[in-house]
């Protein structure tokens, strides 16, 4: 199925670039030059990635990036002329997969659009091709981890919502449990060789991992820091 991706970009010709370089990979591609209208468009349900820019005329992508977290967890790219460290930080720490400065060539936003899709959670074709596999299920603490499913869900069967790359660092950790996983190991556990536009997003990425899983950050019991090592997964995993 046509992957759909909506870019956010008031910048004509970067729009432009974006809507040229992604049509030729096959996307299907719908464009907004401001943040007015992408409720609407995120309504249809079928959008799976979304590219936004941080200095918008009406409303910046950081905004933009928190609302759609709070019912989405489609997959978000960052695009801004803003390089700051603090920054990148803050674009990954309220939700989004990847970010990316500008000025970019259209062979990077190709690469990390394959990338943050191919690491997405909400493929219908994978679904598809996973339905009749038996579940590889991982429970700890009050949670279930679904691997097949790409789901985690509480003790009452809600599911929490994740971005992809919560996801996809979360099983890199509960499939090692107990082992001591390196920053390196668990970027290329999460992005083989599309890593992110800044090393320290598993940081960032475990950081939002701790509140979601209500693990104290100041003493955390599920994922620990190693000091000059990395994290490890300390809560008992029981595969069901």
């Amino acid at each position: 199925m046509t992957k759909h991706v909506t870019i956010v970009e008031d910048d004509p010709d970067v729009r432009a670039v974006l809507e040229r370089s992604l049509g030729a990979d096959g996307y299907r591609v719908t464009s907004l030059e401001s943040g007015a209208g992408i409720e609407d468009v995120m309504a249809s349900g079928d959008v799976d990635l979304v590219i936004l820019d941080i200095g918008l005329p009406d409303i910046d992508g950081l905004t933009i990036t928190q609302q759609i977290r709070r019912y989405s967890d489609v997959a978000i790219i960052i695009v801004s002329g803003r390089g700051d460290l603090a920054d990148r930080v803050v674009g990954l720490e309220i939700g989004a997969d990847d970010y990316v400065t500008k000025p970019f060539e259209p062979r990077e936003i190709q690469a990390r659009v394959r990338s943050v899709l191919r690491r997405g959670r909400h493929q219908r074709g994978d679904a598809d091709q996973h339905a009749g596999d038996a579940h590889q299920r991982f429970g700890f603490g009050n949670w279930t981890l679904d691997t097949t499913a790409q789901s985690l869900n509480d003790a009452q069967g809600r599911p929490l919502g994740l971005t992809s790359g919560e996801f996809k660092l979360l099983e890199a950790l509960v499939t090692r449990a107990n082992r001591v996983l390196s920053r390196d190991q668990l970027m290329d556990a999460c992005y083989g060789n599309a890593s992110p536009a800044f090393d320290r997003s598993i940081d960032v990425c475990v950081g939002r991992l701790r509140k979601k899983l209500l693990d104290d950050p100041r003493n955390p019991a599920i994922i620990r820091t190693v000091r000059n090592g990395g994290y490890i997964f300390s809560a008992r995993v029981i595969r069901h």
